[in-house]
């Protein structure tokens, strides 16, 4: 969203106050549990990063995790990264996982997403239609240690305030104030019955109505009123499509989307088709019900993001009749940035990693939420557009990130809180801010490390050893 609002002083102290009593024996045993923890990993120690002695050269990092992906792409890639630190951060998931694999963990593990930064958080509608405010990307997602989701999203509003500008007093306070909203939001998880957490959604109505702000509510607002008035057929079916022969196609834009020149069209035809009954066949009875009245038209290549160029990502149009078009996005699903530290997936399926961890993280997931394989590559399908809302981070300033930066961090409470073990994180975590100041230090030494793997990346292109393009 690319405005956040400011909750008045009585709705911040209703929603930040950790539980008095909890009704339940696991609550007090757990919190007791999580608290022994800090005597082996005391809280202080998650400021510390300090570079492995023998830590690779990041430029190789990202050489090797472009490995398998399209090597046409692969200068866009380095081209949108080399663009400024905060960019390059965005792309370099891969780097991180392995810096945090070496940093103090409890022990307790999550569903993690594995690229939590706060780019990757957002509006969506949810298939009842509501609009609700979450994590919204989870390429990397792995059952993994909670802190390492807390670190790269904290450390993400350090690079981000750089990027804007701030000075490092502002960018600080919206790491504090995103870890303090993450730690005093999973204690009141942990204090909630398991059914109420599992359907806990943070409604962005009611983030908009709790603005003291009138011309943020009414910003944030019209953002929302636009989101839901999209329709796929009035906007994006013309801007998307044109017609040949008669029949409607994706439209070409090289480098960005374009068609791929195959050999055997035939074979290239019927090998997408066996991948879509494929996919068909993930989805619930109703889903498969409902996407049998439309028919496959066509397929397009599609660069997407940072972090996901040169995955094999593409387009698909479907049609239910004459103005009755679906868009479905297809990505790429490789092995997760966090597997080689936190182990291998139960799934052999890639997309069905991605989708199974989607849907145990999100608080709704798209009703065409699928995976399927084809030429030994796993892919997962979601619909193309659905009443996103992307936070405009560029834009915001000191205030609105410091707001954001609750938003965040209420949003991975929820998300963590419903797979792993809340009350156990809440009771390590405490009710003073020690964790938060400790993981603000972190994050300001972290953004400094990435600094300086940006620069890597920068001097590697100026010598040549790694092509980028920069026009896009």
């Amino acid at each position: 969203m690319g405005t956040t609002v400011r909750r008045p002083p009585a709705a911040k102290k209703r929603t930040t106050a950790a539980p008095a009593v909890h009704e339940t024996v696991h609550f007090d045993v757990a919190w007791e549990e999580g608290k022994a923890l800090r005597e082996k990993v005391p809280r202080e120690s998650h400021a510390e990063f300090k570079p492995a002695a023998r830590r690779p050269d990041p430029v190789d990092l990202l050489v090797k995790s472009s490995e398998g992906r399209l090597e046409e792409l692969l200068p866009i890639r380095y081209g949108r990264m080399m663009q400024t630190p905060f960019t390059f951060y965005r792309g370099a998931a891969a780097i991180m996982a392995r810096d945090l694999s070496t940093t103090p963990v409890s022990g307790i593990r999550v569903q993690a997403c594995g690229d939590c930064h706060l780019v990757n958080f957002g509006g969506f509608a949810t298939p009842e239609r509501k609009v609700v405010f979450d994590i919204n990307d989870f390429d990397e997602t792995l059952p993994a240690p909670w802190e390492w989701d807390v670190k790269r999203l904290a450390a993400s509003f350090i690079v981000a305030g750089r990027n804007n500008g701030f000075k490092a007093k502002a960018s600080r306070e919206a790491v504090l104030a995103c870890v303090a909203s993450y730690r005093k939001r999973m204690a009141k998880y942990a204090a909630m019955r398991r059914l109420k957490v599992w359907y806990a959604t943070i409604d962005v109505e009611d983030v908009v109505a709790y603005s003291a702000d009138v011309e943020r509510r009414k910003i944030a607002r019209k953002q929302v009123e636009k989101a839901m008035s999209r329709s796929v057929a009035e906007d994006d079916f013309p801007k998307l499509t044109e017609l040949k022969a008669g029949k409607p196609v994706i439209k070409d834009n090289p480098p960005l989307i374009y068609h791929t020149q195959e050999k055997d069209e035939g074979a290239f035809r019927s090998r997408i088709e066996e991948a879509f009954d494929a996919y068909r066949d993930t989805l619930a009875d109703d889903r498969k019900a409902l996407l049998s009245q439309y028919t496959l038209l066509d397929i397009a290549a599609k660069v997407v993001g940072v972090g996901s160029v040169g995955t094999r990502c593409g387009v698909l149009l479907l049609m239910a009749g004459q103005n009755d078009p679906l868009f479905l996005q297809v990505k790429e699903a490789r092995v997760s940035v966090l597997e080689p530290y936190a182990g291998k997936s139960q799934y052999k399926n890639r997309g069905q990693r991605v989708v199974e961890g989607q849907r145990l993280m999100q608080s709704g997931s798209d009703i065409f939420l699928g995976w399927t394989r084809t030429a030994g590559f796993d892919f997962y399908i979601r619909q193309l557009k659905d009443a996103k809302i992307k936070p405009l981070v560029e834009t915001q300033t000191p205030e609105v990130m410091r707001e954001y930066g609750e938003l965040c961090g209420w949003a991975l409470a929820r998300t963590h809180a419903k797979t792993g073990d809340a009350a156990q994180i809440a009771g390590y975590m405490g009710k003073s801010d020690v964790f938060d100041k400790a993981v603000a230090e972190f994050a300001v030494a972290y953004a400094d490390q990435n600094e300086r793997d940006h620069k890597a990346l920068v001097e590697a292109v100026g010598k040549g050893r790694i092509v980028a393009r920069m026009d896009l």
